[in-house]
């Protein structure tokens, strides 16, 4: 029962709108199947298959708001969990930046599900489990890794006749490969839609070489140099800066959108032309959900058109406040680029360094976006076009804000593994000035 029909959610979200006495009553229904599969030292360690379905109800008596949700759905369940959000908010005090439940609502369908993904098995999770494992054991590798898919539906409907329902797929898969020793370490990490396109083997074999080749780093002093980001090692910087396009913050001073005699820096230059981002929930290789979470459409939004800021995201509350239009939250970022890879940005680069995957990123001045965090998992010192030897890990202090101001090129846009609000694609690039202000031992 984990993926419900439209018909069935229909009939239970229908059911709990009836059941309500409030002024306004919004339900939704999530359920997901996600199978997962994890390794280790070179052997596999746990995997399962966890279904759920939670089902969620939002009332408002006036301003007065409460919520409650279930995870079972007889009728008396669906009354109780009625019951109980009304009696929430009857002791809620009055919300002073309630907006009301969207109307009614034409959504335009994503494509979001793959059925190849739903289908995935606990035996196709061993088969990219060993087709990762043994090629690393036949070369005295150890890798690590771990494997995650799902395929999920949302559906909700409220007091003023609004319903959606969609299913959606997805397959997350990151390994780390290190030397025997200990003093080599690699990464990939691929996050897919639809599997079809998914070959373990070919991915691992990236992790190895980088493994192997980072033996016997060399220390190199901290400073700025230009650097090559790999399209996870710049998603890390670029997912923390799409968060201030928040037209609250940039208005209230928030922001490094923000103007120092108040106001935005709407249709201002911020960046180099060549950046361009957009938000689209129906692009072909990341489409997401067609509304938000509140019920309100997603549409194809330009935020920065050749490095002029053209829009930014508008809750509702704020777009009412200040007489805009609101546009459904969005749900991807994506950020324009070139045609040429990564080996085709070192290939052409004369000195710089190329940089596998940044962590552990922390914020240090939200008014400049400047960052802090580690490189690891293969950090490469690239000369005459050729990477010479590998280089101890840096901690880096830089603000994308300024790193999209200094770039040399950027390559060809590639889905990446995100954890925060995005799904994200993201060129590499290269970049000039990049601030190295330490070494670290970690590999």
């Amino acid at each position: 029962m984990a993926i419900m029909t439209e018909a069935e959610a229909r009939t239970i979200l229908e059911k709990v709108v009836a059941l309500s006495t409030a002024d306004e009553c919004t339900a939704s229904l999530t359920g997901s199947t996600e199978g997962n599969i994890r390794f280790a030292l070179n052997n596999v360690s746990t995997s399962g298959v966890v279904d759920n379905v939670d089902l969620a109800v939002r009332v408002a008596f006036g301003r007065r708001v409460g919520s409650a949700t279930i995870n079972e759905f007889s009728d008396a369940a669906l009354a109780r969990v009625v019951q109980r959000a009304e009696a929430l908010a009857k002791l809620a005090p009055e919300n002073p930046e309630f907006v009301p439940a969207v109307g009614k609502q034409t959504y335009r369908p994503t494509n979001t599900f793959s059925q190849a993904t739903a289908a995935i098995t606990p035996e196709t999770r061993a088969g990219i489990a060993r087709a990762s494992i043994e090629p690393c054991r036949a070369q005295k590798l150890v890798a690590a890794g771990f494997l995650e898919d799902g395929q999920s539906f949302v559906a909700f409907a409220n007091s003023n006749g609004n319903f959606g329902y969609q299913r959606a797929t997805q397959m997350d898969y990151t390994c780390t490969v290190r030397t025997d020793d200990g003093r080599g370490s690699g990464w990939v990490g691929t996050n897919l839609q639809d599997i079809g396109g998914f070959d373990a083997g070919r991915d691992v074999n990236i992790a190895m070489r980088k493994a192997s080749a980072s033996v016997d780093a060399q220390a190199l002093e901290p400073g700025k140099y230009t650097v090559i980001l790999e399209p996870a090692a710049a998603a890390g910087l670029i997912g923390f800066m799409a968060r201030f396009f928040d037209a609250r913050q940039a208005d209230e001073g928030r922001s490094f959108l923000s103007k120092a005699g108040g106001g935005n820096k709407l249709g201002e230059q911020v960046y180099d032309p060549r950046v361009t981002l957009v938000c689209d929930p129906a692009h072909p290789e990341l489409a997401v959900m067609p509304w938000d979470e509140d019920g309100v459409p997603r549409e194809r939004q330009t935020l920065v058109d050749k490095g002029r800021v053209t829009d930014l995201f508008y809750s509702r509350f704020w777009a009412q406040k200040q007489g805009k239009k609101a546009a459904g939250q969005p749900g991807n970022l994506i950020m324009s680029g070139g045609t040429k890879s990564t080996a085709d940005l070192v290939r052409e680069t004369q000195r710089g360094v190329l940089v596998t995957r940044t962590w552990y990123i922390r914020m240090v001045d939200p008014q400049t976006v400047l960052l802090t965090g580690l490189t690891r998992d293969g950090t490469f010192y690239i000369e005459n076009g050729q990477i010479k030897y590998p280089l101890k890990n840096f901690r880096f202090n830089e603000s994308p804000v300024i790193m999209l101001n200094n770039i040399d090129e950027l390559g060809r846009p590639v889905r990446v593994n995100t954890e925060g609000r995005f799904q994200m694609m993201i060129p590499p690039m290269r970049l000039r000035d990049f601030t190295f202000t330490s070494l670290s031992d970690a590999v």
